[in-house]
């Protein structure tokens, strides 16, 4: 699949901005790379592409902050579920068309946006949240799974739990873990994983880790609540292209 040069700029900022904010906060990364290379080419290949940086640079990251990962009694459950969840959503995302799958990304992309300003302090007791691991982790994995974006409820859900920066990056990094190893042997297994798409994986993997300690002495420097609304902003304007394209 040929690219021309403004659409791998596109493609190339996209990815890098979102290792930025993948270094800066622990996750997010594909909130922004996703639909943006979903703008590119298309969502299929764009979730399949990001299957491969999302296992690798969570693998890094969940080993780095392993001791401070929530009780397996959440996590385990939580990420599980998420599995279970992502290996449906996959399945979905080869059956549906590629018209709803740009739409349906776009509106998870606002929903989190709407989520975050409408809702900036709402925060979920741990017991209420061990109850409902299961059934998040299963929506987060089944949005995951169709669309590469679960940040409208897994980051959502960790946020609101108010829990400190190294458990939610253990946390949210196994599952990742969880939903990739759900998603790359059904990809492998349909033909959805091409060599083409894997190389580029590969490639989008090596500019996410080159970017994340950017994101993280930026995270040290810049004001949360300022990086934060510079987010919103870009995402909005993709997620409002994206809209307009699957019409």
């Amino acid at each position: 699949m040929p690219i021309d040069p403004v659409s791998a700029a596109l493609a190339i900022l996209g990815v890098v901005i979102g290792g930025v904010l993948k270094g800066a906060t622990g996750a997010g990364a594909p909130v922004v790379a996703v639909p943006v290379l979903a703008m590119v080419f298309d969502v299929p290949t764009a979730v399949t592409i990001f299957t491969i940086p999302n296992l690798l640079s969570n693998i890094w990251q969940g080993w780095s902050y392993r001791r401070h990962l929530l009780s397996w009694r959440f996590a385990g459950v939580y990420a599980g579920a998420g599995l279970a969840g992502a290996g449906l959503g996959t399945v979905l995302l080869i059956a549906l068309s590629p018209d709803l799958l740009t739409a349906t990304v776009a509106v998870a992309v606002l929903a989190y946006i709407g989520f975050r300003l409408l809702r900036p302090d709402w925060a979920l007791p741990y017991p209420a949240a061990v109850r409902l691991a299961a059934p998040v982790g299963l929506a987060a994995g089944l949005l995951q799974g169709t669309v590469g974006v679960s940040a409208p409820i897994s980051i959502t859900f960790l946020n609101a739990m108010k829990i400190d920066r190294p458990a939610f990056i253990a946390t949210i990094s196994l599952l990742f873990l969880a939903m990739t190893a759900a998603q790359i042997p059904i990809m492998l297994g349909t033909g959805l994983m091409t060599g083409q798409r894997l190389a580029y994986g590969l490639g989008v993997t090596a500019l996410l880790l080159a970017t994340m300690p950017l994101g993280a002495a930026l995270g040290r420097r810049i004001p949360r609540a300022a990086f934060d609304r510079l987010i919103m902003v870009l995402l909005a304007l993709v997620a409002l292209r994206l809209l307009a394209q699957s019409f």
